[in-house]
């Protein structure tokens, strides 16, 4: 097994101690030894040893973005002044035409920019299968796959068009069937749950204006069997509990949990309005929230209860969310977001930049039920590690972990994922950078020519 050993950094393990000027040790996928000063001095024969001087970086868990639609790097810059509700209507249209070809360089360049911002984990929420279009599912996780990021796609669905009460048009929402049965498959042939997997597949239907009740209760039902986890959108605007209030007489946090949809296994993107019971509720069930934003403060949406839910003790992650609703967000800068909308909501004391950095790891590897395996730097985990040079201007801030937080995003001198190297100096290594820009830049053109005829 090949050994790296990293020396001289400050390294903040975010489940312990912080070392400045610590070392870590990586022995094939795992993480051997943490602690302060040099590594111990072992017999290991040099040739099998790569040292990484760490001198003037801060060395962190690899970041766990916990909800995203990466899909959507292909329709970044579109309704750029609308809610949530009219930039759905609007985006609706073009991706009725992607295909397997405009996700595959979508989703390359889309995980590919995550990774040059310390992202090692990333899920993917993917809900919209247009007819004769070929396999999306399977594009996204070849293009996972090349990257070499960790990969938690979530198969989607929508079943409630328009002529249901529903938000989307009718042509691309799928039957229960149909949903229930790709779901299935999907599961079984690309689930690995075991031990350091690179590929785990969720079930996640939309969001309640979007599906079934049915959908819901089936698609639980359908998780719980296959021992995989559950996720979906809630709670995202005043406009979804206008919506949900109107069709069920509940708030959408009570509606999702009349039908059984709380709990340890399930993790909600956005939770924005939350109210007091909906919290308590939330941190009680051990049920996770992906907090994005950005993508909320594009939108108009608004701030969501971050430092309240992580009083109450509930799982919080970061997400960037879709690539159409935070265009070119670093996965890193959501840490400096997120303690600035919360600061700005409650005060100079809501969020600090430890807690932004635990969301933003361990926080997102609790969403995913794998806090035993990533998010945190100690024996026995996973070697999903970020080095950041935070020398330079930087070096000014006394605290590296404040530079990472509150300054923009430092760069990237190293990132591991399993103990291979997926960035080196700054640079996407696994696939040529330029040419992952390049199939995400292809990925929109392609979907704007497709859709031009619904334009």
């Amino acid at each position: 097994m090949k050994r790296v050993v990293i020396e001289n950094a400050h390294v903040a393990t975010v489940s312990g101690d912080e070392y400045p000027g610590g070392h870590i040790v990586v022995e094939g996928d795992r993480i051997t030894a943490v602690g302060p000063g040099p590594a111990p001095r072992t017999d290991a024969d040099p040739g099998e040893v790569e040292r990484v001087d760490g001198t003037g970086c801060l060395a962190t868990p690899g970041l766990v973005n916990s909800h995203h639609h990466l899909y959507q790097w292909a329709s970044q810059g579109m309704a750029v002044d609308g809610t949530l509700f009219e930039w759905l209507t609007t985006l609706y249209k073009p991706w009725s035409k992607m295909d397997a070809e405009v996700v595959a360089g979508a989703v390359t360049a889309g995980l590919g920019w995550l990774a040059k911002s310390g992202c090692t984990t990333s899920t993917d929420h993917h809900y919209l299968f247009p007819k004769g279009r070929g396999d999306l599912f399977a594009a996204e996780i070849e293009a996972a796959r090349e990257i070499g990021v960790r990969f938690h796609p979530c198969r989607g669905s929508m079943d409630r068009g328009e002529s249901q009460g529903g938000l989307p048009p009718d042509e691309v929402v799928e039957d229960l069937d149909t949903v229930l049965a790709e779901t299935e498959a999907a599961i079984d042939r690309y689930h690995d749950p075991s031990p350091g997997s690179l590929l785990r597949v969720a079930v996640a239907p939309c969001s309640p204006f979007s599906v079934t009740r049915e959908l819901l209760v089936e698609s639980a039902r359908l998780a719980r069997d296959k021992g995989v986890r559950l996720h979906t959108h809630l709670a995202e605007t005043l406009d979804e509990e206008e919506h949900t209030r109107e069709q069920f007489g509940m708030t959408p946090a009570e509606y999702m949990d009349s039908i059984g949809w709380l709990g340890p296994d399930v993790w909600l993107a956005h939770c924005v309005h939350l109210h007091d019971t909906d919290v308590k509720r939330l941190a009680e069930t051990r049920t996770g929230t992906a907090h994005c934003p950005s993508s909320n403060a594009r939108l108009g949406a608004g701030i969501a209860r971050v430092s309240h839910l992580l009083e109450a003790g509930a799982a919080v992650g970061l997400g960037v969310d879709g690539a159409a609703s935070a265009e070119l967000v670093p996965l890193a800068g959501e840490l400096r977001q997120a303690i600035y909308m919360q600061r700005a909501r409650y005060g100079p004391t809501a969020l600090n930049a430890r807690q932004a950095l635990e969301m933003a790891t361990l926080g997102g590897a609790r969403c995913l039920g794998r806090e035993d395996e990533i998010g945190a730097l100690a024996p026995g985990r996973l070697a999903d590690i970020a080095l950041w040079r935070v020398d330079g201007f930087r070096a000014a801030v006394d605290d590296p972990v404040v530079a990472l937080a509150f300054g923009p995003t430092p760069p990237l001198e190293r990132l591991l994922v399993g103990g291979r190297t997926v960035v080196d100096g700054d640079t996407l290594v696994t696939v040529p950078q330029d040419e992952a820009a390049r199939r995400g830049a292809d990925a929109q053109r392609r979907l704007m020519r497709l859709a031009e005829e619904v334009l």
